[in-house]
């Protein structure tokens, strides 16, 4: 049952602390394509390897270890592994019919797990978070440099998978519904008017996690938006709480989190990268480095929420709570009307 006004309350009370990437740790159990595949999809005529959404299906025991590994170093919400489970992204692996399936079975894995943990420590409850991710295709930028009219997409289509995505995630039992790394407005706008629609359908005020991504130092986001053009674009959805994540590690981070948190009329969040990628594609923060800047965060009065994005594991969660709960939340927190 979702409880907007409990989760507000703690808020206001504690640092809450999201859980880390889930990319990076399943890349730890070097999954084959027959892994992937599983028993369901032994015989399919395309190659699944790295739909790691796929893997709710077929490996939900790994997932499920995933998110215990996050629970247990102290995490407070888990996201689903649903990050790309939309109709437009599954079409890279000719998935699209699976995609309500695949997040309506990654909703229950997460609520599995987050209810265990909640009933062995009722004081401190565990959420879970639908992640819905940016898709594949942007809504205001041409793939084509020759043709910057076109577009891959339209706000219409956007739109129907975001639903379609939502209502699986809803109906697994998730308690927040988290649209991230955003790079493109236009593309969060359609998954924000999707939610409010299953909102007035149901009769439900659904929490909703906004969190962009500052692609660069410019402190823009792909589609050219600064930190406070974003905020203004998203406002009306009333969100529990706005942030950035991704592209950036956390020192980097910081000045562009500074202003949205001088702005933000609800909770503040960053999961920010172990740093930008080597050239071997990896992370190299360590768990201790990370935590003391994103400590600084807390410290500052900047964050409500804290986390980890690409290349964090269990280890840097465990840091990031351990510096957090020295300090009291970002303060003047304003439940818009």
């Amino acid at each position: 049952m979702i409880d907007r006004e409990r989760i507000q309350t703690l808020l206001e009370n504690r640092i809450l602390i999201l859980d880390g990437a889930m990319g990076t740790m399943i890349q730890k159990h070097k999954l084959s394509e027959t892994d992937y595949r599983g028993k369901r999809f032994e015989s399919y005529e395309h190659s699944v390897k790295g739909n790691n959404d796929l893997l709710n299906l077929t490996q939900p025991q790994v997932i499920e270890d995933i998110h215990t590994q996050f629970l247990a170093s102290g995490a407070d919400i888990l996201e689903t592994n649903t990050f790309n489970a939309n109709s437009v992204s599954m079409a890279d692996y000719h998935m699209e019919d699976l995609a309500y399936e695949i997040n309506l079975e990654g909703a229950k894995i997460a609520r599995k797990v987050a209810d265990e943990f909640t009933s062995k420590a009722p004081d401190k409850p565990r959420f879970v978070a639908g992640s819905i991710g940016p898709t594949t295709k942007l809504a205001s930028m041409s793939p084509d440099v020759s043709n910057p009219g076109f577009r891959a997409i339209t706000f219409d289509q956007l739109y129907e998978a975001f639903k379609e995505q939502a209502l699986g995630l809803l109906d697994g039992g998730v308690d927040f519904l988290l649209i991230e790394t955003i790079t493109d407005t236009l593309n969060c706008k359609a998954a924000i008017y999707a939610i409010l629609e299953i909102g007035d359908e149901r009769g439900l005020d659904i929490p909703i996690m906004i969190s962009g991504t500052i692609t660069d130092q410019s402190g823009r986001t792909l589609s050219g938006q600064t930190v406070e053009a974003f905020w203004n674009s998203i406002v009306h959805a009333n969100p529990i709480s706005v942030g950035l994540n991704c592209a950036l590690g956390a020192e980097l981070m910081r000045p562009f989190l500074k202003n949205l948190s001088s702005i933000a009329t609800c909770a503040v969040s960053a999961h920010p990268n172990a740093g930008l990628p080597n050239e071997m594609g990896e992370y190299d923060e360590s768990p201790m480095y990370m935590a003391s800047v994103v400590g600084e965060f807390a410290k500052s009065g900047l964050v409500n929420i804290v986390g980890g994005c690409c290349g964090t594991t269990p280890e840097h969660i465990a840091s990031i709570a351990a510096q957090a709960e020295k300090y009291k939340p970002r303060v003047n927190i304003e439940v818009l009307a």
